[in-house]
Parts: C-alpha cells; structure tokens; sequence
C-alpha cells in the first residue's frame, strides 16, 4: 500500500509515520500492493483526529476518528475500516466489475456475515421547488429534519443542505 500522510497542527514525525504506516498497513490483506491510502492527521486543542480516505475504482472508503490521543486515534481508524470492509463486502465489490482488481482474491473470496444487510425501508416522493440555498436550511428545521433536497434557484440543479457539527449548515452541489 503506498501511504500519503498530511498533518495540520502537527508535525508527521517518523514515531507517527511509523504508528500510521504499521496500523493501516494491517489492511494490507486485503487491498493489492499499489493502493493509495491517503492520511490527514489534524490537531485542534485536545482533539487529535485522524481522517484515512483509500479510493477504490470509483469508490471512496473512509474514515474519520477523533479522541484526546493521536496514537488511539489511528488504532481506532483502522478498526473502523476494517469492519466497514467486512460488513459491506457484497456492496463494494461487484464480482462482475473491474473494481474487484483493486482487492486481493482472498478478501474477494472470503465470505463475511452480512447481519447488517441495507434495507430500505420507505420510499417518499415530494416536488423539488426552486429556492436559495438559506430558505433551504430554514424549511430543513422547520421539518425537524437533518438534511433538505431541493433545486437551487440560483444553478437550477438538484442540491442538498445539511446539518454538521457545531450548528452549522453544508451545501452539496454536483459536479457536472
């Protein structure tokens, strides 16, 4: 696996490196040699958070894990992933695909329980108004809701406003 490690408010000194390299390189098993991992440590206060991005013939798996102690955080990333490969095996890899070259054959062939299965339970249908992507935040908590789909009224595209951490709002707009 070839890692990219970044650090913001941290110097990545060769302990870390090390520590990340040793941890994430346990997924090794099930990943072919050539795949890029990609590692950004941040350092905020007493948040020591770690966010691993591993892009696989056109998906992302990812993780982000935060806690008071850098060296806890990237065993905790690790763990993530790892059961994030296990549980959504089926999903991830289309045995008919070409994405299948990006994970050894023995990860491909072993079979994982699937207790967790993706079931999509309701179906709503509602019309997309035009709008501006503020009116959008405030209809979103006058539903009580964590996210809102609507049509940008200045693009005329389809985006989504979201609540994140902190009471603050996010805005998905596609790339055409």
């Amino acid at each position: 696996m070839k890692f990219t490690i970044i650090g913001k408010n941290i110097d990545v000194t060769p302990g870390l490196k090390s520590a990340v390299e040793e941890k994430l390189g346990k997924l090794e098993k099930y990943f072919n040699p050539d795949t890029n991992v990609n590692v950004t440590l941040h350092v905020e206060k007493d948040r020591h958070k770690i966010e691993v991005t591993i892009p696989v013939k056109g998906k992302i798996i990812r993780s982000e894990q935060v806690s008071s102690d850098m060296y806890a955080s990237i065993d905790l990333v690790e763990e993530v992933i790892e059961r994030q490969l296990k549980k959504y095996k089926n999903k991830i890899i289309d045995k008919h695909q070409a994405e299948k070259s990006a994970f050894k054959t023995e990860f491909i062939e072993q079979d994982y329980m699937d207790e967790d299965e993706i079931r999509i339970e309701r179906v709503k249908k509602f019309d997309l108004k035009p709008m501006y992507p503020e009116d959008a935040c405030v209809q979103m908590e006058l539903l009580g809701h964590s996210f809102y789909v609507f049509i940008n009224a200045e693009t005329d595209e389809t985006n989504v406003v979201y609540k994140r951490k902190g009471n603050t709002y996010g805005l998905i707009e596609p790339e055409l």
